[in-house]
């Protein structure tokens, strides 16, 4: 499934608009990858741990965001947006959101 974040595809007719298709994951932070997180802002560095947390929920709305597509018939999703929200202190939802069309 091809993903762009342009409203078209250089090169490309599209055929069909299929609609928009959405995809969401929520990810927990566990409390000792929150206290590492917390040792690192001060320290400085990365935080792995909510890094591989966010790649895990982006992935998983990604996921399901071409399985709608798919459902639709669509072989390509334009104007794809990611967006990240925190849900209370321990939460992360990751929310994707594209067009779904076919190319000619």
């Amino acid at each position: 499934m091809l993903i762009v974040t342009t409203g078209s595809i250089e090169g490309r007719r599209i055929a069909q608009y299929h609609g928009v298709v959405t995809g969401s994951a929520i990810v927990g932070a566990n409390i000792l990858r929150d206290v590492f997180a917390k040792v690192r802002d001060v320290v400085g560095g990365r935080a792995g741990g909510y890094e591989n947390a966010l790649n895990a929920a982006r992935e998983a709305a990604t996921a399901e965001l071409v399985e709608e597509a798919q459902k639709l018939g669509a072989d390509a999703i334009i104007g794809f947006s990611l967006d990240v929200e925190t849900l209370g202190q321990s939460m992360l939802m990751v929310s994707v959101v594209g067009t779904a069309v076919r190319l000619g």
